[in-house]
């Protein structure tokens, strides 16, 4: 008997528990509702019960199928369809609650959410019930690293493995091992997310940020996702501290998990040692000396606060928080350009940032220098060095597949949204923003607008957009390739 391709009943088994967890996570709201008597418990509630029945009923019906391993093919479907499965239950309190105008906007709202996005069809954001705000920013927080790793960390009843799962769902192009076990690694990362995310909410309330703005914050800044409870986003607070403490952990959120994880061990020499945090962090005073002087020139403010708008929106885009302080498609073109140009770039990889990352910019930037270099040296053989070893040519494969793959997805993300309707300028603006999960983008969807008026079907496109770019593109756009699906 022929062995099968792909054993969908492990995928599914472990689909139903993501689907379980998303439901028990939900519980947390319930609480909010309860203290601001926003009306919304039975809501949640009956949310619960839907997700985890649907979770229990799916792994019911696979119990007995369970294999010990999980391969490749099995590690993408569990990834996609696992998203697929949590963005259906995590919409489900925005249906129940009639909070959201429509399908489409409670999906739109949802998959910007889980893909930390940030992108939002709100136009009253105060006026929704706390519990709804806090499962919005909760939605997030659980995408931000990456639900997966979350359940190999927490459920090692699984009974697969998981090295599959991790290398579908964790970003970037390469990654230092923290531990020889995936369990414990995962176990490790979630471990340092959580404690951000509680330092974080400790620092903005001792700021005097009211605690149920710190506590949300702290969910949508560490996973670098930019829902705010405020309308105007952090220009709300014009509290100096309180943008500065966001700006640091905008920054955490952009470095690589393992060297945060090595800074807490004290082996700081490991920060020295990762060419693309050397990048990431001399990139920042780069583009602080080109946009500073643009922004001072046209804006009335006094000198720090020019610097800290500067500051925060670029830290805001190169990580694709998303959150706004400011404007800064007002601060004239050739600014406006620069910031469309970071939101392709992301910060680094094995963060929760989206985007290209700085690594793969870097290593195609170093490999086309040394491009010129092999042309007069034809017989030399001229490695790409990282960190001080070399990178095999399948690496830089690799690298250019993906870049030619997510310029021709936002090409086609552009063109296909000038067709339903969107000016040139709005569709290669929420094109680029949602492929790059970053937020905000240019013309009528810049940071002091929302997508509510957007078409339905330009939602849909974008959402789509938004889902590739957190899956990195490969993990969703191979199962659209025959090679997927064939035995050899």
């Amino acid at each position: 008997m022929a062995k099968k391709i792909i054993n969908k009943s492990v995928v599914l088994n472990v689909v139903g528990t993501l689907i379980i967890i998303t439901g028990f996570l939900m519980v947390l709201s319930i609480p909010f509702s309860f203290y601001y008597n926003d009306g919304m418990q039975g809501v949640f509630i009956q949310s619960t019960l839907i997700t985890i029945s649907i979770g229990l009923l799916i792994k019911y019906l696979t119990r007995k199928k369970k294999d010990d391993e999980v391969k490749k093919r099995e590690g993408y479907l569990i990834v996609a369809l696992g998203w697929a499965g949590m963005i259906i239950c995590s919409a489900i309190p925005y249906l129940l609650s009639g909070t959201f105008d429509g399908v489409t906007n409670a999906f739109f709202e949802t998959i910007s959410g889980l893909t930390t996005t940030g992108s939002s069809i709100l136009n009253n954001i105060e006026e929704m019930p706390e519990s709804i705000l806090f499962w919005r920013s909760m939605t997030q927080w659980i995408g931000g690293m990456g639900i997966i790793v979350l359940t190999i960390a927490i459920l090692p009843l699984l009974g697969v493995g998981g090295m599959e799962l991790f290398a579908s769902e964790a970003p970037g192009p390469t990654k230092d091992k923290i531990h020889p076990r995936i369990k414990e690694t995962a176990k490790r990362l979630w471990l340092i997310y959580i404690f951000l995310t509680v330092l974080e909410t400790a620092l903005l309330w001792l700021a005097d940020m009211p605690f149920f703005d710190a506590i949300n914050h702290a969910l949508t800044n560490v996973s670098t996702g930019g829902f705010s409870t405020k309308q105007a986003s952090i220009g709300h607070f014009t509290s100096p501290l309180i943008q500065y403490i966001i700006i640091l952990f905008m920054f955490i959120g952009g470095i690589n998990f393992t060297l945060i994880y090595f800074g807490a061990k004290l082996k700081f020499r490991k920060f020295f040692e990762n060419d693309e945090f050397k990048w990431f962090i001399c990139a920042i005073p780069v583009l602080i000396l080109i946009i500073f002087p643009l922004v001072n020139q046209v804006s009335e403010n006094n000198f720090e606060t020019s610097f800290r708008h500067t500051l925060f929106q670029i830290m805001s885009i190169i990580t694709g928080t998303g959150y706004s302080n400011a404007d800064f498609t007002t601060w004239g073109a050739f600014a406006t350009f620069i910031f469309f140009l970071l939101m392709f770039s992301g910060a680094s990889a094995g963060s929760t940032t989206g985007g290209v990352k700085i690594v793969r910019i870097g290593l195609l930037i170093k490999n086309t220098v040394l491009e010129f270099k092999r042309r007069l040296h034809p017989n030399a053989i001229i490695p790409v060095q990282l960190n001080g070893n070399g990178v095999s040519p399948k690496i830089i494969y690799n690298l250019l597949a993906f870049v030619f793959i997510y310029l021709f997805v936002f090409v086609t993300g552009s063109v296909v949204l000038t067709f339903i309707g969107l000016d040139f300028q709005d569709a290669v603006g929420a094109s680029a923003t949602a492929i790059s999960n970053v937020g905000p983008g240019i013309g009528s969807v810049g940071p002091s607008s929302s997508f509510a008026h957007l078409p339905d079907a330009a939602k849909w496109v974008l959402s789509f957009l938004m889902i590739l770019g957190r899956l990195e593109l490969f993990t969703i756009v191979i199962l659209f390739t025959p090679y997927f699906w064939r035995r050899n």
